[in-house]
């Protein structure tokens, strides 16, 4: 683990240097959540999913959505009539 000491800068912000950047492999658009408490501020690196790895998980979501609408006997043709009675509600 290593430690570096840096400056923030009069806009609040900080540069994260290259050899942590490089040991946590974070580049360019890298997203991190930030946590603070008492005198300490906690940077961690949060995986984004692919376009890829969100477009299956999607499919399986309706996938999914589909066998609970198929075991309630409800068809995708019902769904505009059902939505248009929940709205009146």
């Amino acid at each position: 683990m290593a430690v570096e000491m840096i400056k923030m800068s009069s806009k609040g912000q900080i540069v994260i240097p290259k050899d942590i950047r490089t040991e946590i492999c974070a580049s360019e658009g890298t997203m991190f959540a930030v946590v603070s408490g008492r005198d300490s501020i906690i940077l961690k690196k949060v995986a984004m999913p692919s376009k890829e790895d969100l477009i299956r998980e999607l499919k399986e979501i309706a996938k999914e959505g589909r066998k609970r609408l198929e075991a309630k006997g409800i068809k995708e043709a019902d769904i505009p009539d059902i939505v248009k009675k929940s709205r009146k509600r």
